[in-house]
Formats: C-alpha cells, structure tokens, sequence
C-alpha cells in the first residue's frame, strides 16, 4: 500500500472527514514516529510491532564498479519488530 492508497482508505473509512483532514492526520502521525525515532526513542503500537534505530559500525566498503576499498561511515538505521498479533496474521 503507498501513500495516496492509505489517504483513499481512510476518506473512505471516514466520511465525515474531509481529505484534508485525513491527509492532515496521517502527516502527524507519521512525523511523530519520525520525530520520536530522530530523538532516538521508540514507537509502539500494541497489537503491530514496535520502531526503533539501531546503531551500525562503520566498516570497509567496495566501490563495486572500480573494486576499490571505500570507508563507509557509522550510522543509525530505522528497525522494525513485528508484535505477535501480526506474526500470526501472518502465519495462517
């Protein structure tokens, strides 16, 4: 599902709300899990899973068209755990 297929769903799930509204509503919701995961916090939702970063050592890379050795930086990276309820939707 992209973007544009959740706002549809969520117009059609809520007609008393107009498209601006939902599309308001899914920019906060998003931009809180983004904000929460930047302040390096975590974001559960019961039932789903839970969002987190995760920290990546820098190591030696390849450029794979030259095969010369690069320096690749540390960094955090956005993980995700699935929680038990979708683990078994899943898993039918």
């Amino acid at each position: 599902m992209i973007r544009s297929e959740l706002l549809q769903a969520l117009a059609k799930a809520n007609p008393e709300l107009r498209a601006d509204d939902v599309e308001a509503i899914v920019d906060v919701f998003f931009d809180e899990i983004a904000q929460r995961l930047t302040d390096g916090g975590r974001v559960e939702l019961r039932g789903f899973g839970a969002f987190s970063t995760r920290e990546r050592d820098a190591r030696k890379g390849r450029n794979p068209r030259t095969g010369e050795s690069v320096d690749v930086p540390g960094k955090r990276v956005p993980f995700f755990k699935p929680g038990k309820e979708i683990r078994a939707r899943l898993n039918v």
